[in-house]
């Protein structure tokens, strides 16, 4: 593994835990300049073929989906990594299907049904390039086809934590006043009415 400070060859393994999805997470240090940099090691899987519309036959290139979600989903707000996720979720779903070549317009359903449930308006976005619309009217269905359609209300994953909402006053805290006496932070029974 080169460091890409120093491009020195050698490096050694710092850390090593799982990350997930992205396989390995791998903490290195340089052998010759000592900086730390990260390296993420995945299972590489047997070689995908999709097959286009034209006849021709492409290696699935995750790279290539993500950026053309990115271009959908430009300035519209979404919680970070969802568009990781979509890609992750996809190329395991196409893996699953255990075929060497899967047509290119399974693979764009499989993203239609995901930003149609994700926003309406990256799904029209996507859908006018990759349904290539011929006149403003197919268009113009597609849209009103979307408006009626009540989409099934599958949560999609988030990346993020949402906060719990807290319940009444958080718990006062004991206060040690020597042995047997302790104080809540309560009033005296004398000050509150009592004896």
């Amino acid at each position: 593994m080169h460091c890409p400070y120093c491009n020195y060859i050698d490096s050694r393994v710092v850390d090593s835990r799982n990350a997930g999805e992205e396989g390995i997470r791998r903490r290195r240090e340089c052998q010759q300049c000592g900086l730390r940099f990260t390296t993420y090691e995945r299972i590489q899987t047997p070689a995908l073929m999709v097959l286009k519309r034209d006849g021709r036959r492409e290696e699935f290139n995750r790279d290539k989906l993500l950026r053309s979600l990115r271009l959908a989903c430009a300035k519209r707000p979404l919680p970070s990594g969802t568009l990781e996720k979509i890609v992750q979720d996809i190329e395991a779903e196409v893996q699953s299907l255990g075929r060497a070549e899967v047509p290119a317009h399974i693979i764009g359903e499989m993203v239609m049904k995901r930003l149609q449930r994700l926003d309406r308006v990256a799904y029209i976005r996507f859908a006018s390039v990759y349904r290539d619309f011929q006149d403003l009217d197919s268009f113009k269905a597609e849209v009103e086809t979307l408006l009626n359609h009540r989409v099934e209300e599958e949560p999609l994953p988030t990346p993020q934590l949402t906060l719990l909402p807290l319940e009444g006053p958080p718990p006062r805290k004991a206060v040690w006043r020597g042995p047997g006496r302790r104080r809540t932070g309560l009033p005296k029974k004398s000050q509150a009415g009592g004896r």
